[in-house]
């Protein structure tokens, strides 16, 4: 049923390949998994992505002995992490079958600047959905070539689904994002970014979400590895990834549920911006991105973790759908995961400024909320997210995303006044 179950080693180091990742439905043949690769490298471990029916009902990471796992292995793992009563039921498939019978028409967009193989391999992606109503709109962010332009011809031609071009050219993701909703008014609009993969279900789930969840103005999936080859790839996934904890079952974030998760923190449940979607006019309706925020500024990103805030700080309502899935190329070396977690964490101490900025009436609400955050973030304890890390897991990148944490408030000042001075220099652009 999933022609992804099977055993793909990655380009890993001279020797060694940290993890190998395995698509595994388990209503198919299992697979064996060797401890060493055609080329005679070894095979530390395996981080198993579990399906049935195609629908995502965990993760595991095993360790792969010298002599690999047997199917009947991995059979067993699955058995002892993932109980029956956790499993899907075939239905589930009849009713994505509901749903695409009457599917809504969604604009996929890919903000991009100057990755045009990333590009390339995002689009094949999308083009190759199982959906039958969607277009694809590309916005160049600042381009200095015109790689990217000649990335979406190839991806026109000859597919079914229209890929759709826009330019804009102020630097930043968050301006990016913007000319992406002038051009969607009206539309339901998932976003994609340029390193991740979309899974083949990826928008049959969104719409399914959406028609399970009228009242949702947002649905957001899960992010899961595309390749663990290295080892910051792995240390990645160890710091809580894309998924910070949010797991495999699906979730509604809602005025009614605050009391077992506030909308401010702690974030996890809520999304990430490299898979969410938008009924039209929600975004609107909170102003847009705010683009003192988002890569591309001194505040580093975070702008959609503001916009999933704002949308339930307003009552609004988010659902998760785990089976919303896209596949995520992490940053292979040890420099740039470094700069990646300074980077989240400017960003998102620069997004509760911004929010604050915007609402003086949250100060309250943050105040009573902020012991909880230093003591997982500075206690001793060290969170959820630190309790997942491995010995061989690089300390001073614990300490890079606490510098970025507390540099977040003056980078996002800076970025405000960096983006008026870009807001003057480019008056007169649309």
């Amino acid at each position: 049923m999933n022609p992804r179950t099977s055993v793909h080693f990655p380009a890993g180091t001279a020797d060694r390949i940290p993890a190998t990742v395995i698509d595994l439905e388990i209503t198919d043949r299992l697979p064996d998994v060797p401890g060493t690769d055609p080329a005679g490298r070894r095979v530390e471990r395996a981080w198993l992505l579990v399906r049935q029916f195609t629908q995502p009902i965990g993760a595991l990471l095993l360790d792969v002995p010298p002599h690999g796992l047997t199917a009947a292995d991995l059979a067993a793992a699955v058995d002892r992490e993932i109980p029956p009563a956790d499993r899907p039921e075939p239905g589930y498939l009849t009713r994505r079958a509901e749903v695409l019978d009457d599917a809504p028409h969604i604009t996929v967009v890919v903000c991009t600047r100057e990755r045009p193989a990333g590009l390339a391999r995002t689009l094949d992606s999308v083009l190759a959905q199982q959906y039958p109503r969607f277009r694809v709109l590309v916005v160049d962010n600042a381009p200095v070539s015109d790689a990217t332009v000649r990335v979406v011809a190839r991806a026109a031609d000859g597919h079914g689904a229209p890929v759709d071009y826009v330019r804009e050219p102020r630097p930043g993701l968050s301006h990016a994002r913007n000319r992406a909703l002038r051009a969607t008014i009206g539309e339901i609009v998932a976003w994609i970014d340029d390193d991740e993969v979309a899974d083949p279900h990826w928008l049959a789930e969104i719409a399914r979400a959406l028609a399970d969840h009228p009242q949702a103005d947002a649905v957001t999936g899960a992010i899961v590895p595309a390749e663990l080859a290295t080892d910051p790839q792995l240390w990645f996934e160890q710091y809580g990834g894309h998924s910070k904890g949010r797991g495999f079952t699906p979730d509604v974030f809602s005025p009614a549920t605050a009391h077992r998760q506030s909308p401010l923190y702690p974030l996890p449940p809520f999304g990430a911006g490299g898979n969410m979607a938008f009924r039209p006019g929600v975004l609107e309706r909170i102003g847009g991105f705010d683009t003192a925020l988002g890569a591309g500024t001194p505040a580093m990103g975070s702008e959609d973790t503001l916009a999933l805030m704002q949308v339930l700080v307003a009552d609004g309502t988010v659902a998760y759908q785990p089976s919303a899935l896209v596949w995520h190329h992490h940053r292979r070396d040890l420099t740039g995961l470094r700069n990646q977690l300074v980077g989240y964490g400017t960003g998102l101490t620069a997004a509760y400024t911004s929010l604050l900025l915007r609402e003086p009436r949250l100060l309250g609400p943050l105040l009573r909320l902020a012991p909880t955050a230093l003591r997982d973030t500075f206690g001793g304890g060290g969170g959820q997210r630190l309790a997942g890390l491995r010995d061989d897991f690089p300390r001073e990148l614990v300490g890079a995303n606490r510098r970025g944490l507390l540099a977040g408030p003056v980078a996002y000042l800076r970025s405000r006044m960096a983006d008026r001075r870009l807001r003057r220099r480019m008056r007169g652009w649309p």
